[in-house]
């Protein structure tokens, strides 16, 4: 029995107990560990959205470059965004190269997504044909989307992810869309083309958005399908004949780069007007409302205020604004004279605006813009030279092809606004400069290579593109681009009037900007 207690002791002493002991303590560090790794995964939440998309700290926004099939949360563009994931999908490893289509996709605004749903339908129809129709030119192309935010805050996280992709599988080489002509974007293009990544501009018209002015070329690799806003005002000055004794300036103070030139632009064209500018003050965020109907209801009083022989109104500012002013227009007290807007490609986004007041069209009052295209142009008003209705219908084939066929469907369609065209430009112009920069024996170009070809797009060399002949001066600026001017109609949509040229007639045959 002695013995037996012995042993009992000594078991419970010296293992069983202490080591009941051990196994608490490890119990109790192992839930202490799980609670520290679950405390740090709440404090360090999961901010990504899809592929190469994520959340800053500060924002709600998935901002970056989506690589593979995010709509980013908007169902319109859901379609156009799955026909660009096929048609990547079906790309061989080392076959391809990048381009990025830089948009605000994550805006909320009806009318800027109406504009990015077309861009991007666009640029995808161009892919397909680079991709399907090109006698099996080398390289493939890739299309990937880049936010960088509703109002371009984050651009700078979604250049930094451009800038990683330029090297490795992805093989980036050139960004093609960013937008409208904001400060922010104008930073982001700044950027990237300090990081020798090519650019190429769909809808930015402004002058300080673009190189050679004052002789300098501040955005190495920028190159453009669209006119400045002193191109496109010189266009519009030889088509309306607008003069100084006869035209009121109305313009956004204290502007963006967009509106900032276009006034510019305007006020050479009526210097020595009988009539003082009259200025507005929109907010930051030129989509919003703010005050400004209420500057522009007392505008239209200085507008009835003029002399009778004043019939023309310059309006150098952002479409939500040139909305708010037309409404205005349509409550003025002076409707029984005839009064024409002239404004710059803008305008554009109202053509299926809900908000504006298609009756203030009925009463004396039209509505002209510079548009960067449209689908009439070439039929109603055709050019021996600059552009061809040939040109558009290689486009629209491709459309055709993308409602019947195997490319598509690509979402609902809409030509008049011009931005599908200009998307598929745009992609067509980044296409030529890659698959030009290819050396002999190689498939892929260097990514410098490629934005030293801009100089070279001109004469037999030009692009053939939807909305007139992209020819290139040695700055990256088209040379005498068609212009359309566009009208605004009460019953919605919009009516071409006629094409205008920069320099008052079509380039000749050669396309060649002179020294």
């Amino acid at each position: 029995m002695a013995r037996r207690g012995v042993g009992t002791w000594v078991r419970e002493s010296v293992w069983e107990i202490p080591l009941r002991r051990y196994l608490a303590l490890l119990v109790t560090a192992t839930l202490v560990t799980g609670l520290v790794f679950a405390g740090r995964a709440l404090m360090h939440e999961d901010r990504s959205c899809a592929p190469g998309v994520s959340r800053p700290q500060d924002s709600d926004e998935c901002v970056g470059v989506a690589t593979g099939s995010y709509d980013f949360g908007h169902a319109q563009l859901k379609d156009v965004v799955r026909a660009v994931a096929r048609e990547n999908d079906r790309l061989k490893p080392g076959s391809y190269v990048t381009v990025a289509l830089m948009l605000p996709y994550s805006s909320t605004s009806a009318t800027n997504l109406n504009d990015i749903q077309h861009q991007l339908q666009g640029a995808y129809l161009a892919q397909y044909q680079a991709n399907h129709e090109s006698n099996g030119e080398a390289p493939a192309i890739r299309l990937v989307l880049a936010n960088p935010g509703a109002t371009g805050d984050h651009w700078q996280q979604t250049v930094d992810r451009l800038k990683r992709m330029t090297t490795g599988a992805d093989r980036l080489r050139a960004v093609a869309g960013i937008g409208q002509s904001t400060d922010n974007n104008k930073q982001a293009v700044q950027a990237l083309t300090r990081l020798g990544i090519p650019v190429v501009g769909s809808s930015i018209t402004a002058d300080d958005l673009a190189n050679g002015q004052g002789g300098t070329d501040p955005y190495p690799g920028l190159a453009r399908v669209s006119p400045t806003n002193t191109d496109e005002a010189r266009a519009l000055a030889s088509f309306a004949k607008v003069s100084a004794g006869r035209a009121l300036l109305v313009y956004d103070k204290p502007g963006d780069p967009y509106t900032r030139t276009l006034q510019e632009s305007f006020a050479a064209l009526i210097k020595g007007s009988p009539y003082e500018p009259q200025p507005f003050t929109p907010p930051a965020d030129r989509s919003k409302e703010g005050t400004t109907a209420n500057t522009f209801r007392q505008i239209t009083h200085l507008v009835c205020d003029t002399s009778r022989e004043t019939d023309t109104i310059l309006f150098a500012g952002r479409h939500t604004q040139l909305r708010q002013f037309i409404n205005a227009l349509g409550g003025r007290g002076c409707q029984d004279r005839k009064f024409t807007v002239l404004t710059g490609d803008e305008a554009s986004y109202l053509t299926h605006e809900r908000d504006l007041d298609r009756d203030a069209l009925r009463h004396n009052l039209s509505v002209r813009y510079t548009s960067l295209a449209h689908p009439d142009a070439w039929t109603r008003d055709p050019a021996k030279t600059g552009g061809s209705a040939a040109d558009f219908r290689v486009l629209q084939r491709l459309l055709t092809a993308a409602e019947r066929g195997p490319s598509g469907p690509i979402g609902s369609v809409a030509l008049d606004d011009g931005q599908l065209i200009i998307g598929y430009d745009a992609l067509q112009l980044a296409v030529h400069g890659i698959r030009e920069a290819v050396p002999d024996g190689r498939n892929v170009p260097a990514l410098t290579d490629v934005g030293l070809q801009w100089p070279q797009v001109k004469g037999s060399l030009r692009v053939s593109g939807a909305s007139g002949w992209i020819c290139l001066d040695v700055h990256g600026n088209p040379y005498d681009k068609a212009v359309p001017i566009v009208e605004l109609t009460p019953e919605g949509g919009s009516r071409f009037v006629k094409i205008a040229w920069p320099e008052g007639r079509p380039p000749t045959k050669e396309c060649l900007p002179p020294s």
